[in-house]
């Protein structure tokens, strides 16, 4: 007779069927098996590639475009396709580089690059057969996917204008390349409970968002018997997705040469947080003192004993105070006659001929250096302030402005139903029309404005701290399930930090331009002179700001958070 054991066999779940096949193998070991599937085609790949290796590649299946709701168990159906994520370390990118892209963009991936909110780029349509010459070309010109997804360091971020910047503290960008090269396609590193996302920068206004990554580590200044040093504040654990969570400062003052023992102390005490590996929804640094009781001095404690050294107490922070950070138009340089130009470019999605054209400018107008930014734009510094005009207009003329309207440059989207298989409403296409009727209904608006589309609940498109986040959802519709958004209002980062607020109302995604219409009409007629939006929304109840959004009194309805799967590795 069968033991019960036996007979009722007890079922692997997600997160013990995960853990079992990074033990197994370490991904970054098979290029060979990429090689052999490239020859013998998709139907060769197994499932622990296609659900789980290819990730630490920077590579996933996309979906067929129906999203979530096409398919089965929290997961939509995939195409035997896939997106390719391209690492850019600090958004520090040359020109050849951006030319590289833009011809696998045209040759291998339908000629559509996304850049991404943590300053990638990614390409879409990359069949298996293709996949190795893309690898190899990304490495020809000094690129690389390694760990853009899976659980590993994701792509490290810093000011992308580090080194021109006229008011920065430092020039962090080297600690953010040297930390790269420490931890990406580093075996050591190569099975941590989940994602792992890293901010190091020099600049004053916190432009690569440290309050939402694992480790976010700013730049301060101190004085010591009289002589300045500089060197950086920490903070652990933020993150977004369905529980945002701001990152905690430790009491700490980090020197420049600490910066790389302290970044990997944390990934090794992430990496040895067995209780993180139990769940996949709560594998995430931030759910130490989510879930698991730790406090920000449990957490210091163990940093130092892993790191060996105590570190010096913390020096005041200057958080910046409702600061706009994308970096769009023409600022001038700390190098004397230069600035840098930064170019708007729509829900970050850019084409072949207009990488391939800005590369040209780049070297044309400047020395060849462009840079990516997490609100999805892109920058060529180190103009001649005397040209800065005229490269502005022709950058104006290949559709990337550098005077652009507040929705053009302050709207961000994730992939949507497009490509990903986690999403509930299509983004990409419908952000573009988004910006074009707010555009027309409110042609004078001038004030900055984070408009921030995302997909589904898990926050790939940053919803949480915009000031108008909108979360997809669906609604019938003559019996018909069709695209909708879920309203967020007055998220905000720096000085009054504050996650954006679920105000109860929800519409077809039809109506959105006219709920934001009235919204922001309602901002101009009531604002007092010099507030901004969050300090508006801040003012005003959710019952205020739901009728302000529907034009009369609304009951509020829930936000219909689903329970079950979250993303593995779909934001940028």
């Amino acid at each position: 007779m069968a033991s019960p054991s036996i007979a009722n066999p007890v079922k692997e779940s997600k997160a013990q069927k995960t853990e079992r096949l990074k033990r197994a193998m370490n991904p970054w070991e098979g290029l060979s098996e990429i090689r052999r599937f490239a020859r013998e085609g998709f139907e060769s790949i197994p499932p622990e590639w296609i659900g789980t290796y290819f990730r630490w590649w920077g590579v996933y299946t996309q979906g067929d475009g129906a999203g979530v709701v096409g398919g089965k168990d929290g997961m939509g159906r995939a195409l035997p396709f896939f997106m390719v994520r391209i690492r850019i370390p600090n958004g520090l990118l040359r020109s050849h580089q951006l030319r590289a892209i833009a011809d696998l963009a045209r040759c291998h991936a339908r000629g559509i690059a996304d850049l991404t909110v943590r300053q990638n780029i990614q390409l879409h349509w990359v069949a298996i057969e293709s996949l190795p010459e893309v690898l190899e070309e990304l490495w020809r010109v000094g690129l690389n996917t390694t760990g853009s997804c899976g659980d590993v360091t994701r792509n490290i971020t810093g000011c992308p204008v580090a080194g021109v910047d006229a008011d920065e503290i430092c020039d962090a960008s080297s600690l953010a390349l040297e930390a790269d090269r420490m931890l990406a396609g580093n075996a050591e590193f190569y099975n941590l409970p989940r994602k792992f996302k890293i901010s190091i920068t020099g600049c004053r206004v916190w432009c690569p968002y440290p309050e939402i990554n694992d480790v976010g580590l700013t730049a301060a200044e101190r004085v010591v018997r009289g002589n300045r040093e500089i060197g950086f504040t920490l903070r652990v654990g933020g993150g977004l997705s369905t529980e945002p969570y701001l990152g905690a400062p430790l009491n700490a003052f980090v020197r420049w040469d600490q910066v790389l023992p302290v970044v990997k102390g944390v990934a090794e005490l992430f990496r040895h947080s067995d209780q993180l590996r139990e769940h996949r929804e709560r594998a995430r640094l931030k759910f130490l003192f989510l879930r698991h009781g730790w406090t920000v001095q449990d957490f210091q404690n163990e940093l130092e004993r892993r790191i060996g050294f105590q570190l010096e107490p913390a020096v005041p922070e200057h958080p910046p105070a409702d600061v706009y950070r994308d970096h769009i138009g023409i600022h001038a340089q700390k190098q004397t006659g230069y600035c840098y130009v930064g170019a708007a470019v729509l829900r970050g999605r850019i084409t072949p001929e207009q990488m391939d054209a800005a590369a040209d400018l780049s070297d044309r107008f400047a020395s060849g250096e462009l840079r990516t930014t997490n609100m999805q734009n892109l920058l060529i510094v180190n103009v001649p302030r005397l040209q800065a005009d005229d490269l502005a207009k022709e950058l104006g003329a290949i559709g990337l402005p550098v005077s652009a309207s507040p929705f053009f440059r302050g709207t961000i989207a994730c992939s949507g139903t497009e490509f990903c298989k986690l999403a509930i409403t299509e983004t990409k296409t419908f952000s573009r029309w988004l910006v074009e009727e707010l555009e027309e209904r409110l042609p004078g608006f001038d004030q900055h404005l984070k408009l921030h589309v995302t997909g589904c609940p898990n926050s790939c498109g940053q919803h949480w701290i915009a000031d108008i986040g909108i979360e997809g959802k669906k609604m019938k519709v003559n019996g018909e399930m069709v695209d909708a958004y879920y309203f967020c209002l007055g998220g905000a980062l720096g000085l009054n930090q504050a996650i954006a607020r679920p105000v109860g109302f929800r519409c077809l995604a039809t109506e959105v331009p006219e709920a934001i219409e009235r919204l922001l009409r309602r901002y101009l007629a009531d604002g007092v002179p010099g507030e901004n939006l969050r300090r508006f929304f801040a003012r005003h109840s959710d019952a205020e700001l739901r009728g302000f959004l529907a034009g009369e009194f609304v009951e509020p309805v829930p936000r219909d958070l689903p329970e079950g799967r979250v993303p593995s590795s779909v934001e940028g």
